[in-house]
């Protein structure tokens, strides 16, 4: 009975159709195996996609010092945690790193700025991005957080692709999280850079006290914006931040977290990114087979990531490809 009942959310899946709230539920329960949820989940993945990955990079533009109190960030003035701060860097300095990491596995290129939005620094953000557009092979992309749509175009106008902008978490486990702002304000933004004619990439990160509802929730609010690349992040528990004693997941549940999204958000891009080696571990290598067919690659934020040539033999060992075609350009 399980086993048909999977099928038949499965095959629904491969029709374009995401499984409701209740058939979530279904899926991460005990009566479900794993080995039976990645069986589909990598069935969904090459219906969809076939064996193509896509990679991005990130760079941190503006670290620290930031007024939100999300309790996961590292960047929060709220929080002691002893990272670097420093303000808006150059214009010339993210260009030239983006020249650097232009002949990298990646096509996508993520400006990313701590605090709550980026005041006086719009000027100099789309001088970087103009630069990055005309003289490198990458697609700028940023994440730069609540922002208004007029703030959004002029981003655009100067070349900007695509806007992360994650929720986080379900409208109803967000306060729990972040008191300075709110789950519609980021909701709020999301509509905006939509409206603005960008690409939008928007997802959440998992393993913050979050039930399995609350995962489906946010993955049904995403569905509703119609957003169609979903990064995955996984908590990294960061010494002075206040979610810092709380265990990482395991590596099934990560994976399970994965797979779900590819049963609720077939045609989506579904992205691993931060948080993927201490989630993972040595197992790393299922994310694809649970349905990714994306993954942020190199240094993230505050923290280490993983070398883009080590990734790139991974995806070749795997028998994957690379995508050629930039994030938000799909």
């Amino acid at each position: 009975m399980n086993s048909s009942r999977l099928d038949d959310i499965g095959f629904q899946a491969l029709k374009g159709i995401g499984a409701s709230a209740e058939e979530g539920m279904f899926l991460v329960s005990a009566q479900i195996t794993l080995e039976d949820l990645l069986d589909w989940g990598e069935k969904i993945r090459e219906h969809f996609f076939g064996k193509a990955v896509q990679f991005c990079v990130i760079t941190n533009a503006r670290s620290g010092a930031c007024t939100e109190d999300c309790h996961f960030c590292s960047q929060s003035a709220h929080h002691n945690t002893n990272i670097e701060t420093y303000p808006l860097r150059r214009p010339d300095d993210l260009l030239a790193e983006a020249k650097r990491l232009q002949w990298s596995p990646a096509k996508s290129f993520d400006i990313v700025t701590s605090g709550c939005s980026i005041g006086e620094d719009l000027e100099s953000l789309c001088a970087a991005i103009r630069g990055i557009s005309r003289e490198t092979q990458l697609s700028p992309c940023a994440s730069l957080g609540i922002l208004a749509v007029e703030q959004l175009r002029k981003l655009k106008a100067a070349g900007l692709i695509g806007y992360n902008h994650n929720l986080e978490t379900s409208r109803s486990f967000f306060a729990t999280i972040c008191t300075t702002h709110s789950w519609e304000e980021r909701y709020a933004t999301i509509k905006a850079a939509q409206q603005a004619g960008l690409a939008v990439c928007s997802g959440g990160i998992f393993g913050m006290g979050e039930s399995w509802q609350d995962r489906i929730d946010l993955a049904l609010a995403l569905r509703e914006l119609g957003v169609q690349n979903v990064p995955l992040n996984f908590l990294n528990p960061i010494p002075g931040t206040p979610l810092d004693k709380r265990e990482r997941l395991r590596p099934e549940e990560a994976l399970r977290i994965i797979v779900l999204y590819r049963f609720l958000l077939p045609r989506a891009t579904i992205r691993v990114c931060g948080g993927r080696l201490p989630a993972l571990g040595d197992r790393q290598r299922e994310m694809f087979k649970a349905g990714a067919n994306a993954l942020m690659t190199g240094n993230y934020l505050t923290t280490p990531g993983v070398d883009p040539e080590e990734d790139r033999l991974m995806v070749e060992e795997l028998g994957l490809r690379l995508e050629v075609t930039p994030c938000g350009s799909a």
